[in-house]
Order: C-alpha cells, then structure tokens, then sequence
C-alpha cells in the first residue's frame, strides 16, 4: 500500500493511508463505525529528528530525548507522529498544528483525563506496546489498548487484581491458555478505562468485561476484540450512550 492513496475522512478530507493497512472493522455506533488504524512500526525507516522536531509539540519532544535506548525514542516518535498525521488529515489541518490537550479527570475535575484537540468534535485514542501502535477515531468517547502477552508469572499476579468473576475464568483455564485469555481481559479493560477517561485510577476489580472469546460490553460502551496478530492482544471501547 503506497502513501499516496486515501480512504474518506469521519471529519472530511482524505485519511493518507500512512500505516500500512486499511481501517480494521468495528462495531457501528452513533454516527457510524469506529475507525482503527494499526502501525507495525517497524516496516517503516525511522524518520530523521528533524521531522519530529518540526511536528511534534514540545512536550512530545521533551518526551522523546528522555528515552535512553533508541528503540524507545523511535517507537514514540512514530507512534505520535502517525497520531498527528491522522488527526490532522480527519481534521483538515497540518499536522504540527494540532492542538493537543486532555479532558478533565472524572473523578477529580484535575486535566488528566482523556486526550482531545483543543476545538474539535473529533474524539481519539492511542495505545502501542512492543513495535505496535494502535490508533481509534469516533463520534463518541473511545479508549483503545494494545498489550503483548506477558509470562505466566505476570499473568498469575496481575491476575489477582481483575474482576473476580475474571479471577476465577483465567484460572480455570491450563496454563498455555492463561496468558492470550488475559490479555484479552486486560486490553479490554484498560480501553474501556482510557475511554472513560478514568484510567486505572478505578481499581480493575469494579468493571467485568469478560477473558472468553467474545467480550461483555458495560452499560452505555461498545467493546470490540482488534486481531493484530500473535502475541499481542488489542481492544477498543466506544462510547454508545
């Protein structure tokens, strides 16, 4: 897929398929689907520092030379690099001129909820984990995560902390069929949680979305499962209500 092509914006304009792949499907929600976007970051050259430097924000930036190892700088970078770009082909605008900024917290009216554009209807979400980044756009709140499966010691610990009901489904399960169920529940849970705004500053025990095959929307959300691939796991939750 060349860079050249485009798909129709939700805000207008053409999307640039910079990511190597067509919007994966998802569930319809007011106003129409959700659209997410996958970057494998590693079938794309790193871009030179004076690209970010010329796009990103200075706290993006300020970000960037704070990774020690260039592998992190470079997933970063490019993960908020994709971000920008697609805000700004839905929005109609460059993609330095971007204004970022975050949505009051839920729980304590504090900016560190949910990220926005500064005077945009647009509502999005970022999550990358490993060489993966995973981007979600809709008319509505959305929260998005991706996670790599983690060893069975993570598993059996972090474990402990879900939804009882959750507890009690991944470990009844053999061991080989713990860690994709897990992640599952947890890509799950942290998008839903990113959706609302709340993050884990609400205690992963208080909401069930289930580790099975399907998953179990809460009231007012749209959960939906993204295939990205083995060893990783990713969800997006939307807002329906």
């Amino acid at each position: 897929m060349s860079e050249g092509g485009g798909v129709p914006g939700r805000a207008g304009g053409q999307v640039p398929r910079i990511l190597g792949r067509d919007p994966l499907p998802g569930g319809w929600v007011r106003g129409g689907p959700p659209q997410v976007w996958l970057l494998r970051i590693a079938d794309h050259a790193p871009e030179p520092p004076e690209v970010y430097e010329r796009i990103l924000d200075a706290g993006e930036r300020a970000r960037v030379t704070a990774f020690f190892r260039d592998l992190h700088r470079e997933r970063y970078a490019a993960a908020h690099l994709g971000l920008r770009r697609l805000l700004g082909a839905y929005l109609g605008t460059g993609p330095a001129d971007v204004t970022l900024t975050r949505e009051p917290c839920p729980g304590c009216g504090k900016p560190h909820g949910r990220p926005a554009v500064a005077g945009a209807p647009l509502h999005f979400n970022l999550s990358h984990a490993g060489d993966l980044a995973l981007f979600a756009f809709a008319d509505t709140p959305v929260g998005a995560d991706v996670e790599e499966e983690q060893p069975a010691d993570v598993v059996d610990g972090v474990a402990r902390m879900l939804h009882p009901d959750e507890t009690a489904e991944i470990g009844a399960l053999p061991g080989p069929d713990r860690a994709a169920a897990f992640a599952r529940c947890w890509t799950r849970k942290e998008a839903y949680l990113k959706g609302t705004g709340t993050g884990l500053s609400e205690n992963p025990a208080v909401t069930y979305v289930g580790s099975g095959a399907a998953p179990v929307s809460p009231v007012g959300w749209a959960l939906t499962d993204v295939a990205v691939g083995a060893g990783h796991a990713a969800a997006i939750a939307v807002a329906t209500a």
